[in-house]
């Protein structure tokens, strides 16, 4: 309860919905990028995700790092092993304890087709532990909280958490959690704009 306090404390601190402001790191024209970048963001296009969006944006600066990244987010939001209303759930936290509107925004909806309770998503937002967990839910949710308030985790919450994932399932969702925090912080560097923020013009935010 005390290490879920931390992390609540700074989450009723932190907005979800700043102040908008300009985008430092905006999508880059076509005929400006270099013969790396328009092949990076080929790939990008012609695979899952459909286009370059989000922290690809910004991240098309550096296409060396954005090429094997793209492809480890596409693991972790595709294939891990981590059941997908776990992952989702997972990703909520992660988003939320980094105030970043674009993945909450792309997420929330996602978490919810996969299973999780509007009232968990809520109670989320607002930086308040949910009411009503399951027994896997409430395991990866303070696996997730603990390691990002203390950046580790304690041998019950790692047991509670192993018992529901096995050891796969605890990298997966340790990695997950480090990958959302990554693109977090790019995206709140770029500033790049949430979708609701430019009126749906780029298109559907592309799954991460």
């Amino acid at each position: 309860m005390f290490l879920h306090g931390l992390l609540t404390a700074a989450l009723a601190t932190t907005p979800m919905h700043a102040t908008v402001v300009p985008e430092r790191l905006p999508p880059i024209p076509a005929e400006q990028m270099t013969d790396v970048q328009r092949q990076v963001a080929d790939e990008l296009t012609n695979g899952p995700r459909g286009g370059v969006k989000g922290p690809f944006v910004p991240l098309l600066r550096s296409p060396e790092l954005l090429s094997p990244l793209q492809r480890t987010g596409e693991y972790l939001r595709f294939r891990s092993s981590v059941p997908p209303k776990l992952n989702e759930l997972a990703i909520l936290v992660t988003s939320r304890s980094w105030a970043q509107d674009f993945e909450w925004e792309t997420h929330a909806p996602l978490a919810a087709k996969a299973g999780v309770q509007p009232a968990v998503i809520d109670a989320i937002r607002d930086g308040r532990r949910p009411e009503r967990l399951a027994r896997d839910e409430a395991a990866v949710y303070a696996f997730v909280t603990e390691l990002l308030a203390t950046r580790s985790v304690s041998d019950e919450t790692y047991d509670a958490a192993l018992a529901v994932l096995g050891e796969r399932g605890i990298v997966d969702l340790t990695a997950v959690t480090g990958y959302y925090a990554l693109v977090s912080m790019v995206l709140n560097v770029a500033r790049t704009p949430p979708p609701s923020a430019s009126g749906g013009t780029r298109g559907p935010p592309a799954p991460r």
